[in-house]
């Protein structure tokens, strides 16, 4: 038994290619069929690693009655969520409108003109199935009311984003420092002070909240910014979220502890964690008491990205499932009869250490290795090399969880980031080589030349990648982050063959994504597919969202190849999102970071020499984050770089601020005089 899934590489989708529902993928032959049938049409999205859409997989789309009853009413179509995020996005806008709560599995019924009337997420067997009966029922009977409210909820998508959230451009551009400290306190509103994080549970990693502390902290100098951030951290670490034995993250705490986790472990989380811990290793280090355990954190996670995580080609697969033999974490937990059978004599102090008990710490007699904090400040790390090895040898033979290996651009850029950050900070080569490695096959496997309008060439983006094959054009989310993490790498290697690509991406970016008259960035490229609406990613979430990246790397990039042109669409962006990053700032902390940029200037490092490498490493060893380097060891036609000369042979750095250059100096604790001296 097959139906029309057999010929994805979606590995979700692939799940799915063997269940008697006749499931299609997205696209035309689905909704031409609808149409023609004059059926209602289920898009059904998930994606490989949630637990939820396996267990609605088992109890429905396997069983035969209702699979039955399915095709008899409906066109199904399947969508993976992290191929297709803009399908995704849209028909969650559509849940949402109908005042019901979101997630994954997503289920909406639509009418044959794919216009959304109804849908939920997980549904157990006997209610979905009369689910289906009644929408088959109400698209008989009241076919003119359902279309009613699905013109009503499309209508809804197609309000612009200005007029939505009613922006205006500010007239003050700048944030001052009094204003900081306002986006600052209402978010410590709502921290939770315990046990970190904010005061929710489920907890979620939100590396941008935390990265906007550090900046905070590195311009106001308010303590409690410093202690929220690495109380949040350590609880981060030292919990379940992370898995201890093996290194990563997984996606989120299940209890406002941090200690029992939703077990999958996504790239996107560990690519941005990564970047997070080595700039709040670097922060601890100019603080003078660098966090050794933070830059072990990174060390493991990369360890275990390139050991599970990573193609032959140099890209990272998505994701590692949360299940493994149909149980949710049963990879990871343990009885404590396997800590004795692993460790024997050395059982004892790990079994107390870590709170193993025969009921299990958790449930059903299950433990997972969580360490309190005040533990750990009491008495340091306690698990040794030794141990932690014997562990990894046990768990090793289990059944290992299911491994999404397609292949995404803009997880693959926040990966990038993470490389490049750890190199940066923690000054490990073979962190450098990895991100070179990865950001060489998305240079050559995920880019695809494609021409401007005036007929010169520009450089475009696929947004997936399996077995040799790319075949959906990228969002603004792959463009985004792939951006973001060039710039990084320019700025650790001054190789321009980056910032080259970098600039190419930016250009066809704005030709093809930006909306002038709403002044903010489409999700989806002017020459992809179209559909029933073309949203804007404004918010920031778990990651943050691709306009308030792409408007991070505007302003950057702007900087340091002097194109006035991108900074003026990143400060009319900003300028729009002031209003709410000032009253609601929770949800937007990327745009809060950019903020932080414009409290101060930023500076402009420009260094000649063939020094530059290690004079760069030198400034870094101060972490001021609200800076942009360019560098050549000759000449380059960089505006910053021109007309540029080392001093008595030496490399010389040129440190400027707002196009304005104070003297040329060789010596590095000059330059971080100059540079703290502003920022």
């Amino acid at each position: 038994m097959q139906n029309k899934l057999i010929n994805e590489t979606s590995p979700y989708l692939l799940q799915h290619a063997h269940n008697p529902v006749e499931w299609y993928p997205w696209g035309e032959e689905a909704l031409q069929k609808a149409k023609e049938e004059d059926k209602p049409i289920l898009v059904s999205i998930g994606y490989s690693a949630c637990h939820w859409c396996h267990v609605m997989e088992r109890e429905s789309f396997e069983n035969e009655q209702i699979a039955q009853i399915m095709n008899q009413h409906l066109v199904c179509i399947k969508v993976d969520r992290e191929e297709r995020p803009d399908v995704d996005a849209i028909y969650m806008d559509a849940l949402q409108a109908m005042g019901l709560r979101g997630g994954w599995p997503l289920n909406v019924f639509l009418m044959p003109d794919a216009k959304p009337f109804y849908g939920g997420t997980y549904f157990p067997p006997r209610n979905w199935a009369n689910l289906v009966e009644s929408i088959a029922n109400a698209f008989k009977n009241d076919r003119e009311k359902l279309q009613k409210s699905a013109e009503g909820f499309t209508q809804n998508m197609l309000v612009k984003e200005s007029d939505k959230y009613r922006m205006s451009v500010e007239d003050t551009l700048s944030f001052s420092e009094e204003e900081l400290t306002t986006i600052f306190n209402r978010l410590h509103q709502d921290f939770d002070f315990e046990k970190g994080g904010m005061n929710r549970s489920p907890k979620f990693p939100m590396p941008s909240i935390w990265k906007f502390l550090i900046r905070y902290y590195s311009i106001t100098n308010d303590k409690r910014a410093y202690q929220h951030l690495i109380h949040t951290l350590n609880r981060v670490a030292l919990g379940g979220i992370y898995d201890t034995i093996g290194g990563g993250w997984t996606r989120y705490s299940t209890d406002e502890d941090w200690k029992v986790p939703h077990f999958e472990k996504m790239l996107y989380d560990n690519g941005q964690l990564i970047s997070l811990y080595a700039e709040a290793y670097a922060l601890t280090k100019s603080e003078g008491n660098p966090d050794n355990f933070y830059a072990a954190k990174v060390t493991e996670t990369i360890e275990w990205l390139e050991r599970e995580m990573m193609s032959k080609e140099g890209g990272f697969y998505s994701a590692l499932d949360a299940d493994s033999e149909g149980e949710e974490g049963k990879f990871y937990i343990w009885k404590k009869e396997e800590i004795i059978a692993a460790l024997g004599e050395d059982a004892g102090p790990f079994i107390e250490t870590f709170d193993f008990t025969e009921a299990g710490n958790w449930e059903h007699g299950n433990n997972v290795v969580h360490l309190e904090e005040r533990d750990f400040m009491e008495n340091g790390w306690p698990l040794t090399a030794e141990i932690k090895q014997k562990l990894f040898d046990f768990r090793a033979k289990r059944v290992r969880p299911g491994l999404d290996d397609k292949i995404l651009c803009s997880w693959n850029g926040l990966m990038l980031k993470g490389l490049v950050d750890a190199y940066r900070y923690l000054d490990n080569q073979k962190f450098l080589d990895l991100a070179l490695k990865n950001a060489h096959f998305i240079k050559d496997c995920m880019s695809i030349k494609v021409m401007n309008e005036d007929g010169s060439e520009a450089r475009g983006l696929w947004h997936n990648y399996k077995n040799g094959k790319a075949n959906i054009v990228a969002y603004l989310e792959d463009y985004a982050s792939v951006i973001d993490a060039y710039l990084a790498l320019y700025q650790v290697t001054f190789d321009e063959v980056w910032l080259h690509e970098a600039e190419m991406l930016a250009i066809y970016t704005v030709a093809n994504f930006y909306d002038d008259e709403d002044e903010f960035f489409y999700f989806t490229d002017s020459q992809g597919e179209e559909l029933i609406a073309r949203k804007k990613e404004i918010f920031d979430n778990v990651i943050p969202a691709s306009n308030s990246i792409m408007a991070t790397n505007l302003y950057n990039l702007g900087l340091i190849l002097g194109r006035n042109d991108f900074i003026q669409i990143s400060n009319l962006m900003i300028g729009k999102m002031k209003r709410i990053v000032l009253t609601d700032p929770q949800w937007v902390t990327q745009w809060a970071c950019l903020a932080t940029q414009h409290t101060k200037p930023t500076a402009e490092v420009a260094m000649v020499g063939k020094e530059i490498t290690k004079i760069r490493k030198q400034i870094d060893e101060v972490l001021i984050l609200n800076k942009v380097f360019v560098g050549t060891t000759n000449t380059s036609n960089l505006p910053l770089l021109q007309n540029r000369v080392t001093k008595d042979a030496q490399t010389t750095i040129f440190v400027c601020f707002d196009k304005t250059c104070q003297l040329p100096t060789t010596e590095v604790e000059k330059a971080v005089e100059l540079l703290q001296g502003v920022n």
